[in-house]
């Protein structure tokens, strides 16, 4: 045990310094000498992340949850391997269970946490909208290709009729040209209604907040998600100085401006 501490200490001196190969290598072996130890899976894992070694971070942290569920460290580390695998589902449910996990902590990485799951958020949000302009283009392109396919087949069937030919195929030319009008008008338009301020989002639900309050220090919260943290433990999420739920006031303005949003963007609510 005792050699083991000493590795991981000098694990962590290496790590502070920036010397994530050794650090790696330290955490290895104080692993040999205690097996057993999760925050040793969850150093290493640090380390690995690091290297950019996210399979083998991946693997730490199930190690270490299977002997600590409850490792924050473990969730959190295990979201930034899956983000970084573009495995954006898995990332943002670490995410989350490692917010959920500091809060009951009232652990003072509360807002790097919290910056995570909005990172993890938008990214996801990020490869969804990708997709979904990829398969609109791919639409058009389709529709396109069907409908020249018709326009041809349609002034085959003139035959020798030049003036018919001609018009059938201008008549075409107008249908299709008025079809990529209609997909240029619905992308910017879609791109809007798909952008989520980052004002309207709760920090603890994640949300678009419908009912938000505000504490002594100014920070909003959806009233529902901050009545239930401060009935578990009545601090600021953010300070950590002593609040409760008789301190908490409606913010008007902001509630508004959310209303309104949610009125123009109703697919926002289950964002």
């Amino acid at each position: 045990m005792a050699k083991s501490t000493h590795l991981k200490d000098e694990g962590n001196r290496r790590f502070q310094a920036g010397d994530y190969v050794m650090a790696e290598a330290l955490y290895s072996q104080a692993l040999i000498a205690d097996a057993n130890n999760p925050a040793l899976y969850t150093n290493r894992a640090m380390a690995r992340l690091r290297l950019n070694q996210w399979d083998s971070a991946i693997a730490d942290c199930a190690a270490c949850l299977r002997l600590a569920p409850d490792s924050m460290k473990a969730h959190y580390s295990l979201s930034q391997a899956h983000l970084a695998l573009r495995a954006h589902d898995d990332a943002l449910r670490h995410a989350l269970r490692a917010h959920a996990l500091c809060v009951k902590a009232a652990d003072k990485s509360l807002g790097t946490i919290t910056a995570h799951v909005l990172k993890c958020k938008k990214e996801r949000w990020d490869d969804l909208e990708k997709r979904r302009v990829r398969e609109t283009a791919e639409l058009e392109a389709e529709v396109l290709e069907l409908m020249a396919r018709e326009r041809a087949q349609a002034v085959r069937e003139q035959g020798d009729d030049e003036g018919g030919r001609r018009e059938v195929d201008e008549e075409w030319g107008a249908k299709m040209a008025r079809l990529r009008e209609v997909f240029e008008r619905a992308r910017p338009e879609a791109e809007r209604r798909r952008e989520v301020p980052d004002w309207a989002i709760d920090d603890i639900s994640f949300c678009v907040m419908v009912d938000p309050v505000i504490t002594k220090t100014g920070k909003s919260y959806e009233r529902a998600s901050i009545v239930e943290h401060l009935r578990r433990q009545p601090q600021d999420p953010l300070t950590r100085e002593p609040l409760y739920a008789s301190e908490l006031r409606p913010n008007l303005d902001l509630k508004q401006a959310c209303d309104e949003f949610l009125q123009q963007n109703g697919w926002a609510a289950d964002w």
